[in-house]
């Protein structure tokens, strides 16, 4: 049995709107950095059906158990 530890990570940036660029500041819980750019794209991209060549990722901020204002992300990470 692996046990994975997750981290939570804060993503900021912003994505190709119609009449503007869309700025987004989201929450996600990841392994490391590279997943969790990974999956702020498919969840950016699945929700406002964006390419990912639309979407430009900014900042990715690791945090602390107490930083994290998501419930869900709280649980993930077991804070």
């Amino acid at each position: 049995m692996i046990v994975r530890f997750m981290k939570a990570f804060r993503v900021n940036g912003s994505y190709a709107d119609p009449r503007k660029r869309q700025v987004f500041s989201i929450e996600l819980s990841a392994e490391d950095e590279a997943s969790v750019r990974e999956r702020a794209l498919s969840t950016l991209g699945s929700k406002h059906r964006l390419k990912r060549w639309e979407i430009d990722i900014a900042e990715v901020t690791e945090l602390t158990a107490d930083q994290v204002t998501n419930p869900t992300v709280k649980y993930e990470i077991g804070a």
